[in-house]
């Protein structure tokens, strides 16, 4: 079955799709939570935090799907992740089911400190779920003490090197001007010019980060680049992720909103695509010696498990899409606060 494809080079592509939508989908959301508490008027803050109601528990579907696409394509490099990121793992997830509380319960007592408090925890597990993802990424990056018997010997201190602090920023940084963009598209009035000030500070934010990081990379981490002088038609990305970032404050400003969020969306994605690059084929680099290091065929599952697991992906991906497709469509528009609102 599936004779000529290259099922491990398929499942790279795969995941890599899987994560790359959760990006563009939980980044919007997360990127709104980060920026709550500049919005100072409480029926302000509910209609920030109802627009992204419909939507921010769905989207993190597409991180379940892709952890565990990883985990039954390439089991080691699951296992070695887990294991190695141990510590921040559960702390990703104790903010991520933190944040959740949070959305749920802040409207449930008629108390302004109450709110308040939980107004200040929904903002700060936006924040940390941004951070503790970039910095698990800029790991990855960087590499980490993978041993022969596929096992990451270091401590979650190790995980906070300057490198990966670098990138986690960045990531935060990126979020907040794509949910900085999301908000403008649904609120209006007031509130809508309010946070259309925000975006220009906040792509100048992401840039500051993301020349910073790139210039690192090109220190640190110029393997990262290599693939680029031996493909320079890879550059591309690179050139048309500038543009799509240029292209925001030129949407915005023509009030053209939807557009200017799939600028940020298509960033989003240009960079993923760029570190899937730049990794290619390792998932998990090793700074012991490169032979140590997990690629997509010493760490893949069996090409049986492979052809399977591609065979339910072809059948459930059409359904995953058209839920998504479907809950955007619906909840389209402006947000209209009314008694089922948070």
């Amino acid at each position: 079955m599936y004779e000529g494809l290259d099922l491990n080079v398929t499942w790279f592509v795969l995941i890599g799709v899987l994560l790359t939508g959760y990006a563009i989908l939980d980044g919007f959301d997360l990127g709104v939570g980060s920026l709550h508490l500049l919005i100072k008027n409480d029926l302000d803050r509910r209609i920030a935090l109802n627009s992204i109601g419909p939507f921010w528990d769905g989207n993190e579907v597409w991180l379940v799907t892709g952890g565990g696409a990883l985990f039954a394509a390439f089991p080691h490099v699951y296992a070695t992740f887990t294991s190695g990121f141990y510590l921040a793992v559960m702390l990703i997830l104790m903010v991520i089911i933190f944040r959740a509380v949070a959305i749920e319960f802040r409207s449930k007592v008629e108390s302004a400190t109450w709110r308040k408090a939980w107004d200040i925890a929904f903002s700060i597990s936006s924040i940390m779920i941004g951070l503790l993802f970039g910095i698990a990424l800029g790991n990855v990056i960087i590499g980490i003490p993978v041993a022969a018997d596929k096992e990451a010997y270091m401590t979650f201190f190790d995980l906070l090197n300057p490198y990966a602090i670098l990138v986690g920023i960045t990531t935060v940084a990126l979020f907040m001007m794509h949910g900085a963009i999301f908000l403008v598209m649904k609120t209006e009035g007031d509130l809508q010019k309010l946070v259309r000030g925000w975006v220009n500070n906040a792509i100048i934010f992401f840039v500051i980060c993301y020349v910073t990081t790139t210039m690192a990379t090109l220190i640190y981490v110029p393997q990262m680049a290599s693939i680029l002088k031996s493909h320079p038609e890879y550059f591309l990305i690179a050139i048309f992720n500038m543009l799509a970032i240029a292209n925001i404050p030129r949407e915005i400003f023509h009030g053209r909103e939807f557009r200017a969020f799939l600028s940020s969306s298509f960033s989003i994605l240009a960079l993923l695509a760029l570190f899937a690059i730049g990794i290619f084929p390792n998932l998990l680099s090793s700074t012991i010696s490169p032979e140590y290091s997990l690629n997509i065929y010493n760490a893949a599952s069996s090409r049986t498990t492979l052809e399977v697991m591609f065979t339910m992906a072809l059948i459930g991906i059409p359904f995953v899409l058209s839920y998504t497709i479907s809950i955007y469509w619906i909840f389209r528009g402006k947000v209209k606060l009314d008694n089922t609102s948070y």
